[in-house]
């Protein structure tokens, strides 16, 4: 019987503290919503009635799911414009010669100029759905009238920080990237001296010009993140919070950032209490592999499996470039599953097969999976660290370039630039990795170190969430410094009063000075005379 206790009496604790709670989700598209939604399935579980405000027509967000329920919100389509410009800066980078200086800084000059076109359309567009919804004054009646315990979103646009303010409801992000970049930018100290910013690829040890570089990219990239969100989400804040709202503390005060990153793949740099590193969280030990799929990977003999993948944004590329892909695979002893949806190349290998979707994560902790040809996303870097599979990185925009050179930083990656990709150059990229042993074994330190942790990546999300809900919010883990001016930030103010005062003794010292000076000079003076 006392056998039977003590597991009971923590059955019991566990229940008291599983109660469900009502949460609204305002999510972002694309693979943010894959994130998001493996957040959803494990609260779920917990009991917790999940509600997502789901765009229609959706890119990816099911409108019936066993996870949760669907509020729909009439919105324009962002997924046709968004390939577009993908494949625009493929092009680009596909017409760079990545030997002259010149057509490399013009290249990111068009590229910069799609992005900031491209990002403008895309705030605007959740501009005028967040107002329609503030409108909508039925639909927000009935979401004040549920009484949600918790707002869940992602800041990648500021749809969600708007709409939680306005339920006055307390909020918690799912957050890698804000509207103004880089999450830790927003809301953490920043020094520039060992801190790189995004998209230099420079890491914490910098040189003298390495640094110079990276505070002019701090300045451009936050003046052009504010110029493309400011416009837009500014004229919001004054119409329906006051014209007296701070723009910046207003998207920074959230109560918990569920951070989609770790020092493991970050360089150590300053943060705030009321972070939470995930980085990992959608990571798990591999199932089995459907049989004709294992069948597959076991052919492979001893040499192994090679993976290769860019993502669910770039469903295929150009045929020249394909061909030299399907040439350098062909050429290995290793047996390689592509995902891929294009047209078939034409010298494609016996050792390779193509597929228009593969399990990524059970094949990555495969034993027999050797490398991971990938494009950079976070989820896939994530999941090679997890299960130490070295990496050769092809990226293509966004942050990929970046989180591969973290990587490649850390000695697990390999980066090969696709404007100069062909198959003699993957080639010795997949040897390289192939060949030498430093590779896999970094990356088993990384897995090593991402899985040595007092609670997983996931239970400590849900512990912040739920930590959240019963408390009404976090305010006691919220820092004060997104109220303040930069001037006062950097206590400018101080140091200027300080400043004065010194002049102002040293100025008084040298009057006192000089009036003792001419009354001794006029007294010795007298005394000659």
């Amino acid at each position: 019987m006392r056998t039977l206790l003590v597991p009971f009496s923590l059955l019991l604790l566990h229940l008291s503290h599983s109660w469900g709670g009502k949460i609204l989700v305002f999510p972002v598209e694309g693979s943010h919503w894959i994130n998001m939604l493996k957040i959803i399935e494990v609260l779920h579980t917990r009991g917790h009635e999940i509600v997502v405000l789901r765009m229609s027509p959706s890119w990816y967000i099911k409108e019936n799911s066993p996870f949760y329920t669907c509020i729909a919100v009439p919105a324009t389509s962002f997924e046709e414009s968004f390939e577009i410009f993908v494949s625009q800066q493929l092009k680009i980078k596909l017409q760079t010669d990545p030997k002259s200086f010149w057509s490399r800084m013009w290249a990111d000059m068009e590229i910069r100029s799609l992005m900031v076109e491209q990002f403008t359309i895309f705030h605007h567009q959740v501009g005028d759905l967040i107002v329609k919804m503030l409108e909508d004054k039925d639909m927000i009646q009935k979401l004040r009238d549920t009484r949600y315990d918790l707002f869940l979103t992602d800041p990648g646009h500021g749809g969600g920080t708007i709409l939680a303010k306005y339920l006055k409801l307390p909020l918690v992000y799912n957050v890698r990237w804000t509207i103004q970049g880089e999450a830790h930018f927003d809301i953490a100290p920043s020094p520039l001296s060992y801190v790189p910013f995004t998209a230099t690829e420079l890491t914490d040890k910098m040189t003298f010009l390495q640094r110079v570089k990276n505070c002019l990219s701090s300045v451009l990239g936050r003046y052009t993140m504010s110029v493309i969100s400011q416009p837009v989400y500014k004229p919001i804040l004054k119409k329906y919070f006051g014209p007296d709202v701070d723009y910046s503390a207003f998207f920074t005060d959230a109560d918990i950032w569920l951070m989609r990153n770790d020092f493991i793949f970050e360089y150590p740099r300053p943060t705030m209490p009321n972070v939470v590193y995930m980085s990992g969280f959608q990571c798990k030990p591999p199932k089995a592999l459907p049989n004709d799929l294992e069948k597959f990977v076991q052919s492979s003999g001893d040499h192994g499996v090679i993976l290769m993948s860019l993502g669910t944004l770039v469903s295929q590329l150009p045929p020249q470039i394909t061909e030299e892909i399907a040439a350098a695979f062909a050429r290995l002893p290793q047996k390689v599953i592509w995902r891929y949806l294009g047209q078939k190349p034409a010298n494609l290998g016996n050792n390779t097969l193509l597929v228009k979707w593969f399990p990524q994560n059970d094949l990555l902790g495969h034993p027999k999976t050797r490398v991971f040809v990938t494009h950079g996303g976070t989820n896939g870097l994530q999941e090679a660290i997890y299960h130490g599979v070295p990496i050769v990185g092809v990226p293509i925009f966004f942050d990929q370039p970046e989180n591969l050179s973290r990587i490649r930083a850390k000695g697990g990656a390999v980066i090969v630039d696709i404007a100069e990709m062909d198959r003699q150059v993957l080639g010795d990229a997949l040897n390289t990795v192939l060949n030498e042993e430093s590779y896999t074994e970094n990356m088993r330190r990384l897995s090593r170190l991402h899985k040595d942790q007092p609670l997983s990546p996931m239970d400590q999300a849900v512990f912040w969430i739920e930590f959240v809900m019963r408390h009404k919010g976090a305010p006691h883990l919220k820092s004060h410094s997104g109220t303040l001016s930069w001037i006062v930030y950097h206590s400018l103010d101080v140091l200027s009063a300080l400043l004065c005062v010194c002049l102002f003794f040293i100025c008084s010292c040298v009057y006192v000075g000089k009036a003792a000076w001419r009354r001794i000079f006029r007294r010795n003076k007298v005394k000659q005379g």
